[in-house]
């Protein structure tokens, strides 16, 4: 009458991944969509900052002429990862809230607030990592002369 289950073959590594990539849970997902928006924000501002000095250090300015007074863009790119990892983790402790497993309720949580400084910490220098090797080469040329 009615045949048997046919076994699943279990899945390869790559093919467990790519599942778990396409079936994100959602607190996993909001916490990397906050972290990446705010580390793409941050490193655009800092790619306009980068730019300027670039560009006024390339005409010869003198350091005390240049935005902020002198070359801080190390400073600024600890400020960078900085404000990421804390808004990261802010917005994520107010954005994913957890089940409560007693009452059901959702609740705020530190787990809540890790779980977006885990996720802002590759973001923040993924986003420096692409503002200094990919936009900043691309978009120097275009703006000196």
């Amino acid at each position: 009458m009615g045949s048997a289950p046919r076994q699943r073959r279990p899945r390869g590594f790559v093919a467990k991944r790519l599942y778990q990539l396409q079936h994100a849970p959602r607190p996993v997902f909001r916490a990397v969509l906050v972290s990446v928006a705010t580390g793409g924000g941050l490193a655009a501002t800092y790619l306009v900052y980068d730019l300027a000095v670039e560009r006024a250090l390339r005409r010869g300015v003198a350091a005390a002429a240049l935005p902020g007074g002198a070359d801080h863009r190390a400073a600024a790119v600890a400020l960078v990862v900085v404000l990421t990892l804390f808004t990261g983790s802010l917005l994520t402790y107010l954005v994913v809230p957890q089940q409560d497993a007693l009452s059901g309720r959702s609740r705020r949580s530190g787990w809540s607030a890790m779980l977006g400084l885990f996720a802002s910490l590759p973001v923040a220098y993924i986003a420096l990592v692409v503002e200094s090797q990919i936009l900043k080469p691309l978009l120097l040329p275009l703006i000196t002369p």
